[in-house]
């Protein structure tokens, strides 16, 4: 009998660790939802995170995405993968803390960048010099999500699957995260 999830699990961590890839996977093997914010927030707004950005600027996108994360987290079980300055809002970290769990992708810098740096998608890389930006995000961001219940450590030798796997194990290891 496989053991079910009983409380949501937020994945958090900086553009390119990997939360939407990663996180689909990890739902599938234990066969619950997976969610994506990002794409919640799209759908209600019915446009893109860049032009959200670029219409109503990025305090309105935080607002917007905060309502969102709370009203996915008080769904049933799911793998919800968060963007990359959700952790950052005190309220978000308040949500998915008292309703479910953070799991933080840890990538180190340069595999992020191997990652990101061919996308147009990443609305705060649109700089004149996009890799010392998300350098500066990397070391102002990594406190906090190190605030996360579960971390775990990214790998430029993990595929997917391995990756998946890593965190499976971590949340199997966490006290009364599933149902006997």
């Amino acid at each position: 009998m496989k053991k079910q999830l009983k409380r949501s699990i937020a994945f958090i961590g900086m553009m390119g660790a990997g939360k939407t890839a990663v996180g689909r996977v990890v739902a599938s093997k234990l066969n619950v939802p997976f969610l994506d914010a990002d794409t919640e927030i799209e759908k209600a707004a019915n446009m893109s995170i860049q032009e959200i950005f670029n219409r109503d600027g990025e305090e309105f996108f935080r607002e917007r995405e905060s309502q969102v994360i709370l009203r996915l987290m008080r769904g049933s079980p799911s793998i919800l993968s968060t963007g990359g300055g959700a952790f950052i809002q005190k309220a978000n970290r308040q949500v998915i803390s008292s309703l479910g769990l953070s799991l933080w992708l840890d990538v180190e810098v340069d595999l992020l960048w191997s990652r990101v740096k061919n996308k147009d998608t990443r609305p705060l890389l649109n700089s004149p010099n996009p890799y010392e930006t998300l350098k500066l995000l990397h070391r102002e961001r990594q406190p906090i999500y190190k605030k996360a219940d579960i971390s775990v450590k990214a790998s430029s030798q993990y595929t997917v699957e391995d990756m998946a796997q890593k965190v499976i194990d971590r949340l199997r290891s966490f006290p009364n995260l599933f149902e006997e």
